[in-house]
């Protein structure tokens, strides 16, 4: 049973969740810093050909309703774990063992959204299987509006910190962010990577991968600047025109 927002008072506290638009399709992510997007690895992966999509052809769109949001980034790099570009670029699955326990994808925008426009949400350590979840994604038929699934549960723990739902999941929900409450305040668990027919669904657990993406980036950061007379090209920022399906699958 989902929560729809249908109205933009409906999405009061939830302006950090938003649409990641790619060229030919679209993920849910999350604010988790002013200038840090969360959302899963495989979303800014071209499906069919396996290729990184472009950071600058991406688009975040905070509290995104009906055609309009609440604030709009463009990307302007990404990073995601090395061991999951290494299992595609090995020929691995995207929903292989290797690829779901690192589908993480930590983006960074061109300019910091500020926390009158959205408020940030913070990480949670992995509670113990029975914990209550919620999720909140824009999904295939829903895509217009943000949408919540408040009554799911942590159901399993498993081998590489794989965790698995009981929650109803698709097309476009990939990469949208698993809540659970602390202290009255909610955190994000882990980042929707896949689903299966029985109904279950599947993430990562993010501490480890997400401090090391940030170091990454923080590493990039700190980086001399390019000169006119010369051309990085970091991870997710090549010219590369992308191409993928409308969903891209949860």
């Amino acid at each position: 049973m989902f929560d729809v927002m249908e109205s933009r008072g409906d999405m009061l506290g939830w302006e950090a969740v938003g649409r990641l638009d790619m060229p030919q399709g679209f993920c849910t992510g999350a604010l988790i810093g002013r200038d840090l997007v969360l959302t899963a690895a495989h979303c800014v992966y071209d499906t069919a050909t396996r290729q990184p999509y472009p950071a600058r052809g991406m688009t975040f769109r905070a509290g995104y309703h009906h055609g309009s949001a609440i604030t709009e980034r463009r990307v302007e790099r990404w990073a995601v774990p090395e061991r999951y570009a290494a299992e595609l670029a090995a020929g691995g699955s995207m929903t292989s063992g290797t690829a779901v326990a690192t589908d993480v994808a930590l983006l960074k925008l061109e300019q910091p959204v500020s926390s009158a426009e959205a408020d940030a949400f913070r990480i949670h350590e992995t509670p113990s299987p029975g914990t209550g979840v919620s999720v909140v994604s824009y999904g295939r038929g829903r895509e217009e509006v943000l949408s919540r699934q408040p009554d799911c549960e942590l159901t399993e723990r498993y081998r590489d910190d794989i965790l698995g739902f009981d929650c109803d999941v698709t097309f476009g929900s990939s990469g949208a962010p698993v809540f659970v409450r602390e202290n009255a305040r909610l955190r994000i668990l882990s980042v929707i990577s896949s689903g299966n027919a029985g109904g279950e669904a599947f993430g990562p657990s993010l501490p480890a991968l997400v401090s090391e993406l940030r170091q990454r980036l923080n590493r990039e950061d700190a980086r001399p600047k390019v000169t006119s007379g010369a051309r990085r090209i970091t991870v997710g920022g090549s010219n590369r025109d992308g191409i993928g399906a409308r969903f891209v699958k949860p």
